[in-house]
């Protein structure tokens, strides 16, 4: 287990005694949060291409588009330093390919971010091993430096411990703008303060402009990337103007399919891996497993939100998110979560989730961040994503303060329903083309909410649930079996 680093680091390939002397290091250290092994980029893997390719856009041989380089600050007065990001996969490793052919001096950066021994059959793969290989073969091609930071500790404290407590409070966090805030962009940036580097890039797909003047007070802007469908800027929206500052973003004037393309031109040993898919800190473990690793299982029961009738058993209302439908088990369906009691572990579901008497439009956000320090200010002329996604809401934002007098609360407006979502998630705001900023979706809804019928609600109340006997058996309706039918004969 943990075969490559061990040799690395000349350490006993057990976890505790890989852990042991890193964490010595980081309490001789004056950084506390980084431990670095640097890594001069030799691999000898017969199973990846190393030919060298010539990248230097004034060096013949490479045909490179100028407009390629229009996010990597080709036009610097100056040969930058740059601290690359680099995760083994295709988009962060062209991303390294451009800063390196724009001229700049870039040293690569892999973090390694997540380890949990109890996952045995997980870590018998030892996941980022190969994420890691091909990140050194990448970085090999052109003699730039690699180096592993270790951040694990800073992870399980600024994320993984965050997400457990919202799903525990019945919440659905989102853990790819915490990683993106608190450690790519966060933990990472102040372990390097001291190494005298002009910026940090990464694979993202978002463009930052920095606006160049005299002034030192000038703003930098986070705006949408070419590609609609994989912009990202959902994921920054929580940065600050101090993290902002400080990135680069070769991705973001370039589509995926022309990414990909730059892969095979670069004659990259990844061009043709799978890009990565789920959350940012789980790899190959199931979401089920890992919450249940972490929080456990209590049986508790399922409703019908219109009827309080009994349709089953789930396992903890922390598995469910508003609006799933899928792993529910119950026959009838296709069923969907609307609501769940946290202190009675009771999931509510419904038949009905889109029907048009249940209005979702209306929600509210806390905890803002806005990029510039402030919020725009034409509230009522913004537009929102509530997810990942091409899709966008244009929206109004009332901004009140919150009871505890401390912090500001918004109102958002959509012009139409949106059933997915789901108390924890970000809604990221923007005027145009910029990301302005973002918060996080509040518990408190509405009166436009999902309805549950005062039966289920006292239901759900009983102290001794055993009394409801046996769970109801619903039946297909009508229009969702003709529905099933028509979908099966196109």
């Amino acid at each position: 287990m943990l075969r490559t680093m061990a040799v690395m680091l000349n350490l006993t390939t057990n976890p505790h005694a890989l852990h042991a002397p890193l964490r010595h290091i980081l309490r001789q250290t004056v950084k506390p949060v980084l431990s670095i092994n640097t890594l001069r980029c030799s691999i000898s893997s017969s199973s990846l291409s190393l030919s060298t390719v010539p990248v230097r856009t004034n060096e013949p041989g490479l045909e490179l588009d100028r407009s390629y380089l229009s996010c990597s600050m080709a036009e610097s007065e100056r040969r930058l330093k740059v601290a690359v990001l680099i995760s083994g996969g295709v988009d962060s490793s062209v991303a390294l390919r451009l800063l390196h052919a724009a001229g700049h001096r870039c040293t690569a950066f892999y973090l390694k971010i997540w380890f949990q021994e109890d996952f045995d059959n997980f870590w018998s793969e030892c996941p980022w091993e190969e994420d890691l290989k091909y990140a050194k073969a990448v970085c090999n091609q052109v003699d730039v430096p690699l180096e592993v930071v270790h951040l694990t500790d800073e992870y399980w404290d600024k994320v993984v411990s965050y997400i457990i407590d919202e799903y525990r409070c019945g919440r659905t966090p989102n853990p790819d703008v915490l990683c993106n805030t608190r450690i790519k962009f966060g933990a990472f940036m102040d372990a390097i303060s001291n190494m005298d580097f002009d910026f940090v890039a990464s694979g993202h797909y978002a463009k930052v402009v920095h606006t160049v003047t005299d002034e030192n007070n000038e703003l930098s802007y986070l705006e949408l990337s070419k590609d609609m469908v994989k912009d990202q800027t959902y994921f920054l929206s929580y940065l600050s103007q101090t993290q902002l500052k400080r990135l680069v973003l070769p991705l973001g004037c370039i589509p995926k399919d022309e990414v990909r393309n730059l892969a095979k031109k670069f004659d990259l040993p990844n061009q043709d891996r799978k890009d990565s898919q789920g959350i940012c800190f789980l790899g190959k473990i199931k979401f089920s497993e890992f919450v249940g690793r972490h929080i456990g299982e209590k049986e508790g029961i399922i409703l019908e939100a219109e009827t309080g009738d009994l349709l089953g058993a789930h396992r903890g209302f922390w598995f469910y998110t508003i609006g799933q439908r899928q792993g529910l088990k119950l026959a009838g369906g296709p069923w969907y979560v609307v609501e769940k009691d946290v202190k009675n572990n009771v999931v509510f579901v419904s038949r009905n989730y889109y029907s048009v008497d249940k209005r979702r439009r209306s929600f509210r956000v806390g905890s803002f961040r806005w990029i510039s320090g402030s919020p725009p200010r034409n509230l009522d002329q913004l537009r929102c994503k509530v997810r990942h996604g091409p899709g966008f809401y244009n929206c109004t934002l009332h901004m009140e303060l919150a009871e505890n007098g401390t912090e500001n609360v918004g109102t958002v407006q959509l012009p139409e329903d949106d059933q997915g979502l789901a108390a924890g998630q970000f809604a990221a705001f923007y005027e145009g083309q910029v990301c302005v900023g973002s918060g996080v979706i509040l518990e408190s809804w509405d009166d436009s909410g999902f309805p549950v019928c005062d039966k289920a609600r006292e239901i759900a109340n009983m102290e001794d649930k055993s009394k409801l006997g046996k769970p109801v058996k619903i039946k297909p309706r009508p229009e969702d079996c003709m529905r099933n039918t028509t979908v099966s004969m196109l």
